[in-house]
């Protein structure tokens, strides 16, 4: 099995490029590009979709013949707003210009041609609450099953404020058994604010054939296989993450650990 938790290979440039092939998985790609002002990124986009996530900061974006103008207001990712993002269909292109220094996420999975390129964001976005007390966190559903706007890809991001947890109760979605439960791999692009600091997250199945628990710092990326995936946000240290899923059906359907799943039945009610 491939390397959980992925460092960024520089500081500068395309800091994150992981493909299916590199993932030893099927479906979910993702990169990362942290730009300075006046730097460009294109790529031709074969037999996948991208949905092009402006984490920071703004670029100036031209998709499949469409000139999609300046996007991005956001400069720091823990103001905790809508972000602005693109769909771009497979078998087309796309362009991005940082206008100022830009960190941009291409978040890809295999197309089907049914979409057209398309802003998704900020219109379109609530940043939400989900779960209680020190399971409390905050989703911006960039595009989940309840937008129809892509194929495959199934993307949102997550603040979990310090002391908390998330991804929580442990849970997993790693069987191909619509309604029961959706196959779906998936990628966390991790923050931490300040810089300096740390998350945990565990990656485990419960026969424990896989159980790997990683100290994750501010730019790391942990891929998820399969199996329960919680994260936490130490005290003093604010954590921010972008995931990324995608499998054979478009839909998040997941079960939870058996041993924690009374966690989630009290706070249900």
């Amino acid at each position: 099995m491939a390397d959980l938790l992925r460092k960024p290979v520089a500081t500068t440039g395309k800091v994150h490029d992981i493909s299916p092939e590199d993932a030893g998985w099927t479906y979910v790609g993702f990169q990362l590009h942290r730009m300075k002002a006046g730097d460009k990124v294109s790529e031709v986009t074969g037999g996948r979709e991208a949905i092009l996530v402006l984490v920071e900061g703004k670029a100036a974006i031209t998709a499949s013949g469409q000139d999609f103008g300046e996007m991005g207001d956001r400069m720091s990712v823990f103001e905790r707003t809508p972000p602005h993002c693109l769909y771009v269909p497979n078998d087309s292109d796309w362009s991005a210009t940082a206008t100022t220094e830009c960190t941009l996420a291409v978040c890809t999975a295999p197309g089907a041609g049914n979409h057209q390129a398309q802003k998704l964001g900020p219109e379109g976005i609530e940043t939400t609450p989900r779960g209680k007390g020190a399971n409390t966190r905050y989703i911006n559903n960039i595009a989940m099953e309840g937008r129809d706007v892509a194929d495959s890809l199934l993307v949102t991001e997550v603040f979990t404020p310090q002391g908390n947890w998330s991804s929580y109760p442990s849970h997993r979605h790693d069987e191909d058994n619509f309604p029961e439960m959706t196959y779906l791999e998936e990628t966390y692009y991790h923050r931490l604010n300040p810089e300096s600091g740390f998350g945990v997250q565990r990656v485990y199945t419960e026969d424990g054939e896989l159980d790997e628990t990683m100290a994750v710092k501010n730019g790391d990326v942990v891929l998820v296989p399969k199996g329960h995936h919680p994260c936490g946000a130490p005290y003093g240290y604010e954590m921010y993450y972008l995931n990324v899923m995608a499998g054979p059906l478009r839909k998040w359907r997941f079960q939870n650990d058996p041993d924690h799943d009374w966690i989630y039945q009290r706070d249900a009610t």
